[in-house]
């Protein structure tokens, strides 16, 4: 399962997959893919340029982390994940970062240890490559083998029953090696049930949400597209 702790999508459907583990005792791996890196402006640095970046040193400390215990990984992402998408707080600054490592009772100085060690970029950057390399371009990313699926994109996961349908559905589409594409079309309804769904995080974010080349913005009434993702935002900046 890669992950960005950044996605609001690829949180409920985390939320999802450990209700299935939980019914049916299925192994999660728990992987990483940076939405800033493949949304990246060309001439931009690259998020592993940078001292620190919102998403990208994340998972530099869950990168950490799983060296140890995928069951610390875990729960890290399910902590972090609530309080950017949930409570509207925001994981992505160092000093929250490290409050929720001492809620988990950890050491709050793997944040800085994970910095501080570069072979945490290599880690990120080889589960980034690998869903690249396979053709994907978004969270969640799913992998059966060397089967991989984008999805299932949710914002109001299942639970129970329901869930372990989910789950059958989603794995049945492994034995269709030429099926590629099973998508349901965002009504304006549907997107205002969205932008509801992700209040709080669209709240704590300091980005803005790029789609394939194209900046995002999430209104009472939907989306709205609001320009290139290379656009000048001074202005923006000079209106706040």
């Amino acid at each position: 399962f890669h992950f960005d702790v950044l996605c609001p999508y690829a949180y409920q459907t985390s939320k999802w997959i450990r209700d299935v583990r939980d019914q049916l005792g299925i192994t999660i791996n728990w992987k990483f893919f940076s939405l800033e890196e493949i949304n990246r402006v060309e001439g931009k640095k690259h998020p592993w340029e940078r001292e620190w970046t919102f998403g990208w040193s994340l998972m530099r400390i869950g990168a950490l982390l799983r060296r140890t215990s995928m069951d610390d990984v875990d729960r890290w992402y399910a902590l972090a994940g609530k309080a950017l998408h949930e409570d509207g707080n925001r994981p992505h600054e160092p000093a929250v970062a490290r409050h929720l490592l001492t809620e988990l009772v950890l050491d709050p100085e793997l944040v800085d240890r994970a910095i501080a060690d570069e072979t945490t970029n290599d880690e990120v950057k080889a589960d980034h490559d690998h869903v690249v390399e396979h053709g994907g371009y978004g969270v969640p990313t799913l992998f059966f083998g060397d089967h991989c699926l984008f999805g299932p994109v949710l914002i109001d996961p299942p639970s129970g029953d329901a869930a372990v349908r989910l789950w059958h559905a989603v794995t049945a589409w492994t034995e269709f090696p030429d099926l590629y594409e099973l998508q349901q079309p965002k009504t304006k309804a549907i997107e205002r049930r969205i932008a509801e769904t992700f209040r709080p995080y669209l709240e704590a974010r300091d980005w803005v949400s790029i789609n394939r080349g194209v900046e995002v913005g999430f209104t009472d009434d939907g989306f709205e597209v609001v320009g290139a993702a290379d656009r000048d935002r001074t202005a923006d900046r000079s209106s706040t």
